[in-house]
């Protein structure tokens, strides 16, 4: 997946099988998010209940989690070339990555397509509204665009400083932009900004996680040979974490105190701000267990988070026929039956998207097997049509 490159490496600089196992717990909490959310019947939904309200809380934590590790990995691949000759637009990972950020917003898209909808004489405006995949694509086009931008200067932590003060300016000042409406832009891009026509993300305050994750795929590379990397990394997000949950708090009482508006104003967006304690305190506790949770399962998992993801917008959303679960059961179940559903959910999506990777994988394994044997029949004809050639002039 998004969150989507891997590579080799050694040592600490070996696979980062950390970033397999978080994207694989954070891919089966949007799914389990996902499927409740949209079939639980809304007298269940009670913030005051205990239960609920935990749940909604770790809810919350899914995409950001998602965006920070997109960020995380792609920036730390992308600085992990230091040949000249092989950076910048030659550079593999760029490549890849605008091929990849593109391939996303058009799946994102086509997701939301409905065939029958061809049919209709109204506009459907499903299609145009902008969910995870359209934000996370564009993400990546944008950490490329910024290494682009950086890769000649002199100054090696130009990049890292630029992709934290973005990431502050729009969690700081999203009380304040979240309000416009952009009603000046067609309706398909004002969706990239504003919530107003139905979209579920938006680019902005949203890459600012992206734009985390880049910092910290950074620094960790960076760091890559220090003997006390994980040691120090854990320390540090732990208490930066506590410092991003607490801050709406202690920011609001200073706010109030000095009668800086502002201050309380930001403040008063806190579910941006606490959601970095959040990240931090999820990476934190990831790499604590790096040694503990090594399962394969869970990194095949982690590995695969995009063909998951599609695979269970189908199912559950019912993309390109509108015959999804949520068709038939939005809003109607208890929440026994939401928590057991969400469960067979859960490993029918798992199952469903392996299957259909073994599969893909024979379907692979056939059409090299065809292009090996076009390719040695192309080769007998070439050597038997050059033998031929020589004995008519010998």
């Amino acid at each position: 997946s998004t969150i989507l490159f891997y590579s080799k490496m050694k040592s600490t600089t070996s696979r980062l099988i950390f970033i397999d196992i978080i994207r694989a717990f954070a891919i089966c909490m949007m799914l389990e998010g996902h499927f409740i959310d949209g079939l639980l019947a809304p007298e269940y939904r009670d913030e005051n209940n205990l239960i609920f309200s935990t749940w909604l809380y770790i809810r919350g934590m899914t995409a950001p989690v998602f965006f920070t590790v997109s960020g995380f990995i792609f920036t730390y691949l992308l600085i992990k070339e230091q040949n000249p000759e092989k950076m910048g637009w030659n550079h593999v990972r760029v490549q890849k990555g605008v091929r990849r950020g593109i391939s996303l917003v058009i799946i994102a898209y086509l997701l939301r397509a409905n065939i029958f909808n061809l049919f209709s004489d109204t506009i459907d405006m499903n299609v145009r509204k902008v969910d995870v995949l359209h934000c996370i694509g564009l993400s990546l086009l944008f950490l490329i665009a910024f290494y682009l931008a950086s890769y000649k200067r002199k100054s090696h932590y130009l990049l890292p400083v630029f992709l934290l003060m973005i990431t502050f300016v729009l969690f700081f000042f999203e009380p304040i932009y979240s309000h416009l409406t952009y009603e000046y832009l067609p309706i398909f891009l004002a969706n990239y900004f504003t919530k107003v026509n139905g979209s579920v993300f938006t680019l902005f305050p949203w890459f600012g996680y992206a734009s985390l994750g880049g910092f910290m795929g950074y620094m960790f590379y960076k760091y890559r040979e220090h003997p006390h990397l994980y040691r120090n990394a854990i320390l540090l997000y732990i208490v930066l974490g506590i410092f991003f949950l607490t801050f709406p708090y202690w920011a609001g009482k200073i706010g109030k105190e000095t009668h800086y508006y502002t201050l309380e104003l930001i403040a008063g967006g806190d579910y941006l701000i606490k959601r970095i304690g959040n990240v931090l305190l999820f990476f934190a506790l990831f790499m604590l267990l790096r040694k503990v949770i090594t399962s394969t399962l869970l990194q095949k998992i982690g590995q695969n988070t995009l063909t998951i993801y599609v695979v269970h917008y189908i199912i559950l959303y019912g993309s390109f026929t509108g015959l999804g679960l949520y068709r038939f059961f939005h809003d109607k179940l208890n929440p026994y039956e939401a928590v057991i559903g969400a469960v067979l959910f859960v490993v029918g999506t798992l199952l469903v998207t392996f299957a259909y990777l073994n599969k893909e994988a024979i379907i692979d394994q056939k059409i090299d097997g065809i292009k090996a044997k076009i390719g040695q029949g192309i080769g007998r004809a070439f050597d038997s049509i050059k033998n031929t050639i020589k004995r008519f002039f010998s």
